[in-house]
């Protein structure tokens, strides 16, 4: 008997009441390969919950692993104690990036296009020791590719001071604006400028520690200065 393949995943996210916008629904996207596009072009992510009884939004760092999320901070947050717990801990996650400030005639048309990633669901804390490991290895890369195999990974101590949370992507949508400026007719003729200045993110020129040694060369997969 031929060996049965495993499934492949749907080419996108099923909608929910959580990811159907409000507004500008014809922006949002289910697509797995966008979504993924967005989560694995960022490192910072904003991470929502709710304390006593108020919401919370802490930035972090993230890493996507396949189908799942991992965020890091210290053993005595509050959040990620909480999603210690047996039941985990309710969130909500987002990315976005902007890509460009829309210029309009009038005020009220001055947009921004962007690329955003929102994800609902139960933040669990990662407690094998070593998907812990991959996790921390993961979101070092997701910052610096190569920098994890080229720096000391963390020793007991330090383990101990680190927690780590897991997110599935189940119910998730991402949310994109493209474009110029969406001028009312009648403000076609005012003397404005309009259109749209592109935001990009760039890296400066690496800059070593006071106490490197001169001896160490500059890692490959950092950016070379600039003449």
């Amino acid at each position: 008997m031929a060996a049965v393949s495993p499934a492949a995943d749907p080419p996108a996210y099923p909608s929910t009441d959580r990811t159907v916008p409000t507004r500008a629904r014809e922006r949002a996207s289910y697509d797995r390969e966008l979504v993924h596009a967005v989560l694995d072009e960022g490192y910072v992510c904003h991470l929502g919950f709710v304390r006593d009884g108020a919401p919370v939004v802490l930035p972090t760092l993230y890493a996507r692993s396949g189908e799942r999320l991992y965020v890091h901070g210290s053993t005595g947050s509050r959040p990620l104690r909480g999603a210690g717990a047996g039941e985990g801990l309710p969130v909500c996650l987002t990315v976005t990036h902007v890509d460009g400030l829309v210029l309009a005639k009038s005020a009220f048309h001055h947009s921004v296009n962007y690329r955003s990633v929102v994800v609902h669901g139960i933040a669990y804390q990662v407690t094998d020791p070593e998907e812990r490991a991959r996790a921390l290895d993961a979101i070092v890369e997701q910052a610096v590719p190569g920098r994890s195999a080229d720096s000391r990974r963390a020793n007991a101590k330090e383990l101990a001071k680190t927690a780590v949370v897991r997110l599935d992507l189940r119910e998730v949508s991402a949310k994109a604006r493209t474009g110029g400026p969406n001028d009312e007719p009648e403000d076609l003729a005012l003397p404005h400028w309009s259109g749209v200045v592109p935001v990009t993110r760039a890296y400066g020129d690496p800059v070593p520690a006071d106490d490197l040694d001169p001896s160490v060369p500059l890692p490959d997969y950092l950016p070379r200065p600039r003449p």
